[in-house]
Parts: C-alpha cells; sequence; structure tokens
C-alpha cells in the first residue's frame, strides 16, 4: 500500500507530516480488521473492564476423565471409543456434561468455583462445550464463566488441561511446556495482580510400555515446572505462583518434595533462597480423609494444588492454606463404604444412566483472595 504522498511531495512538511499519519492509521486500521484484535490487545481490553476492589475466589482443580467433544475427530485407538461415542451418542455425551457442571455449580455456595482447572479434556471445543454447560446454571448474570484457556495437545492420549474463569485469563501469556507434556501455563490478571496457573497432567502409574511404573516420565513433569517456577522466582522473588493437577503420585513421594520442591514447611516455603520450595498444601495429609482417587485398594492423595511464597503473604495474590479440601459430597457411589470416586463409566459399557457417576477423581478446592490494585485511601473524620 503506498503512503498518500510521494517521498518528493512539494507540501509544507506540517501537511506531510499529517498525510503520513493518516496514512499509518489506514495501514493499522485495515490490519486490525483483516486479523482482529492480538492477544496483548484483549488481555489489556479486559483487565480495564474489571472493578478495582478486593475479591474473595474459590479455586478448584479436577480430573473430570475422558471429556470429550462433539465432533469425530478421527482420534486413534487409545482414544477413539470416547472420540465415536461422544460424537455419535448425544444423549450420552450431554449426561456427561451434566454430571461434571452440577458437581461444580454445587459448590461455592451454589455459584461454582470462580476458578476451575480440569484435567483429562479433549479440546479447546470439549472446554467450551463445559463452559456453556456450567453458564446455563448460572443466575446470576454477573458471575458468568468468561475466559478460557487451553492448547490441543496429542501426547499419546488426546487429552490435556484447560482452565475455565470468571475472571480474565491471559491469551498472550498461555503456553504448553516440555516435548509432549500435559503442562498449561496461563495467567489469571485480576486487579493488576497476576497469577500464574499451572495446570498438569503427569504420567500414569499404570505399567508403561518400557515396563516401569513411569516414575521417569513423572519426574520430568516435576523438573520441567520446578524450572519453569524458579525461573519466574530469578525475575521476582516473591512471584504468586500455583501449579496443580493430578499428579499420579502422592505428597510424600521423592518426586513432589524433592524434584518439584513440594513440601508442608510454612516456614521454609517463606523463607524462600536460591531454590526455593513450594507448599504443597495436601502434605502431611491422609488419604482416609483427603484421598483424591480410589488406586490398589485405598484411597490415595494425586491431586495437588501447590503454591509460591509469594501466595503467603499479603500482597498481590494470597493462598488460604488450611481452606484446602477434597470435594466427596455427592460424588460417591449410593451405598458404598469405601472412599472411592463414582466413574461416568465407559461409553461401551451397558449402563443405566442413574448408574453413571462423574469421573474417577475428587475435585480439590482452596480459598484464594486478591488485593485491591491500590490501597484505599483514609477516612477523612
Amino acid at each position: 500500500m503506498n503512503l498518500p504522498l510521494p517521498r518528493n511531495d512539494s507540501s509544507p512538511p506540517r501537511q506531510r507530516w499529517v498525510a503520513i499519519g493518516f496514512g499509518v492509521l489506514v495501514v493499522l486500521g485495515l490490519s486490525y480488521f483483516a486479523f482482529g484484535p492480538s492477544d496483548a490487545q484483549r488481555d489489556a481490553v479486559a483487565n480495564q473492564a474489571q472493578p478495582d476492589t478486593s475479591k474473595k475466589l474459590l479455586f478448584c482443580s479436577w480430573n473430570v476423565e475422558n471429556m470429550f467433544d462433539d465432533k469425530d475427530d478421527k482420534r486413534k485407538q487409545v482414544d477413539e471409543q470416547y472420540d465415536t461415542a461422544f460424537f455419535k451418542n448425544e444423549p450420552l455425551r450431554k449426561l456427561k456434561y451434566e454430571r461434571i457442571s452440577s458437581a461444580l455449580m454445587k459448590m461455592n455456595g451454589g455459584n461454582g468455583p470462580d476458578v476451575i482447572s480440569c484435567i483429562e479434556v479433549e479440546s479447546v471445543r470439549a472446554l467450551e462445550l463445559l463452559m456453556a454447560a456450567l453458564n446455563e446454571k448460572v443466575k446470576d448474570p454477573a458471575l458468568k464463566y468468561k475466559s478460557m484457556a487451553m492448547k490441543n495437545l496429542d501426547a499419546g492420549r488426546h487429552i490435556a488441561p484447560g482452565v475455565i474463569s470468571r475472571y480474565p485469563l491471559s491469551q498472550y501469556t498461555t503456553k504448553l511446556h516440555g516435548q509432549d507434556l500435559r503442562i498449561l501455563e496461563t495467567h489469571l490478571i485480576v486487579n493488576g495482580h497476576d497469577l500464574c496457573i499451572v495446570a498438569s497432567h503427569w504420567t500414569s502409574k499404570l505399567k508403561q510400555s518400557s515396563g516401569g511404573n513411569g516414575e521417569a516420565g513423572r519426574e520430568k513433569y516435576a523438573r520441567t515446572i520446578y524450572d519453569l517456577y524458579r525461573g519466574m522466582t530469578k525475575k521476582k522473588a516473591d512471584v504468586d505462583f500455583l501449579v496443580c493437577g493430578d499428579f499420579n503420585d502422592t505428597p510424600d513421594s521423592d518426586i513432589v518434595t524433592d524434584v518439584l520442591g513440594g513440601i508442608g514447611d510454612i516456614k521454609k516455603v517463606k523463607a524462600g533462597g536460591d531454590y526455593p520450595p513450594l507448599l504443597d498444601l495436601f502434605a502431611g495429609k491422609t488419604g482416609d480423609k483427603f484421598g483424591t482417587l480410589w488406586f490398589d485398594g485405598k484411597p490415595l492423595i494425586y491431586d495437588h494444588i501447590c503454591v509460591s511464597g509469594g501466595m503467603l503473604d499479603e500482597l498481590g495474590w494470597s493462598c488460604k492454606p488450611e481452606s484446602v479440601a477434597t470435594v466427596t459430597d455427592g460424588l460417591i457411589r449410593p451405598g458404598s463404604t469405601r472412599r472411592q470416586p463414582w466413574r461416568f463409566g465407559d461409553p461401551d459399557q451397558n449402563m443405566r444412566d442413574s448408574d453413571r457417576g462423574f469421573a474417577d477423581h475428587f475435585p480439590v478446592t482452596v480459598e484464594l483472595s486478591v488485593r485491591a490494585s491500590k490501597a484505599p485511601a483514609p477516612k477523612t473524620p
């Protein structure tokens, strides 16, 4: 596109610069309409639209187990039964989304969690369907879910983490980490305060093709996440950082404590250091009271929420460690005497709708808070 005036134009300098400026604006305007606003521009607009007051939020992480969308994506054999059934069997698919969304909406006084990290989601489309199912149940328009963050990923199985939120999630900074790893980084920005959320799904303990139990894979997840966290603390020692998800390992495992640095000592976490640890909110807790799944004949804690030392101060984002909980109400099969999640079941199982539950994990929650961007003005006498 040519500028309005050639370089040898004899117009007065001021007119020439006005014309050139106008031409630049035209180019930018055409680019905007041709390509739309960038992720960074959308983030800025969303953040400006927020009220500037301190807030309390409920955060939830849940492995929703094989949540597939309404499209036939011709997945690999390991996922084909879910891909095909959820595409062809609309009542079955709607029942899955109804189960998960109904359970979520019972939390937080019937309003649902403010931020939801979901594990085992097939695609961005599947996360959109869940957000729509949630919003159908939200009574207050101000509490509708407005933002989501996810990247499609094929890492053996076509399942990945995704996050849904009532508050803006930065699309500009949402990314995956590692080579074919289910590690999603996104940023929740409220009142100008940035919370880095890392949602992840580590390698299973089920027997691997190599013959092992996935320990090497879980160690790779832990190291990748810790390197990300430590790199952020180099730039900002009190960074607000939260990592959650299905670790497929217990809080006392060497991989969680030594590689990820997830411990239960709040003083050490606050102290930081060159290799700052994270506070695992489930450290020291037992499976009989906090177990998130049933495995190997007993309840175990495989779903974690870990936070940085920056989440334990009174600046920006904060976490209330004592509020951490494993949600089981209504999620155990009626009549069961075990702390075992009520599964939805495989789609090819011949089951009545009333026999289908939710997922093979329980959700975990914790209370967060975020400060106003500025200290309130002192009251006049």
